[in-house]
Parts: C-alpha cells; sequence; structure tokens
C-alpha cells in the first residue's frame, strides 16, 4: 500500500510541474510577442514581461512541498494518493490559467506601458488558488 502514497506524492510534483510547463509556455510566448510589437514599433521593450513568464513557476514549488509532506505522511496510502493526484491536478490548472492570465498582461502592457500592478493583483488572484490547496492539504496532512 505505500506504493499508493509514493505515487501520490510523485502525482502531487509531476501535475503542479505540468501545469506550471504549460503557464510560463503561454506566458513566455505572450512576452515574445509584446516585444515584438514593441520592437516594431521602436517603443522601449518592457522587461517586466520577464515576470509575467515566470509567474507560473511557483506552483511547482507548491506541489515539491506537497510531495514532500504525503512522502513524510503516515496517513491512510489511498488517502495520500488522493491528495497528491487532486491537489496536484487543482495547483497544475492554476499555473496554467495563471500563464493565460500573464499573457494576457504581458499583451497589455507592451501595448499600452500601463498597469503593471493591476495586472500583478490579478495574476495573484489566480495564484492564491494553489495556495489555497496546498495549505488546506498539508493541514489534512
Amino acid at each position: 500500500m505505500m506504493d499508493l502514497a509514493m505515487f501520490g506524492s510523485a502525482a502531487a510534483l509531476g501535475l503542479a510541474a505540468l501545469g506550471s510547463a504549460m503557464g510560463t509556455g503561454v506566458a513566455s510566448q505572450a512576452a515574445i510577442g509584446g516585444w515584438k510589437k514593441c520592437f516594431a514599433n521602436d517603443k522601449p521593450a518592457p522587461f517586466m514581461l520577464v515576470a509575467f513568464a515566470g509567474a507560473p513557476l511557483t506552483q511547482t514549488i507548491y506541489g515539491f512541498l506537497l510531495m514532500q509532506f504525503i512522502g513524510n505522511s503516515d496517513k491512510d496510502p489511498l488517502g495520500l494518493l488522493g491528495a497528491g493526484i487532486f491537489g496536484g491536478l487543482a495547483m497544475g490548472l492554476s499555473a496554467f490559467m495563471q500563464g493565460k492570465a500573464a499573457a494576457r498582461a504581458a499583451d497589455a502592457l507592451a501595448e499600452t506601458g500601463k498597469g503593471t500592478a493591476n495586472y500583478f493583483m490579478v495574476i495573484g488572484i489566480v495564484e492564491t488558488v494553489a495556495l489555497f490547496v496546498m495549505v488546506f492539504l498539508l493541514l489534512m496532512l
């Protein structure tokens, strides 16, 4: 039965990292497109787009923390499997959606040069989903 807990531990990190990869990919493509627009119009290209592109990376850290707690838990292995799969999935989806929001933010900032703080607030709201999932599952463990 311990193999189920180990699978849950791997799922927590793997699914969170998968979402981070997808989210950073989407946001990075938008950042590159934003810079291209700026260069084509002889406007300064905002370096801040790098922060938008990297925002979904934190969910990998949350998945790693959940992985560690699952691996050190003596709870029911089936419950640990569920925590890893559903926790990793929720964090991964948060990362992907955060990447989509960051992509829009990168496009908007490149076009207007305004709204950075507003964009980060919205990106932070999406991040909060992953934080809640991690914290609530850690409390369960």
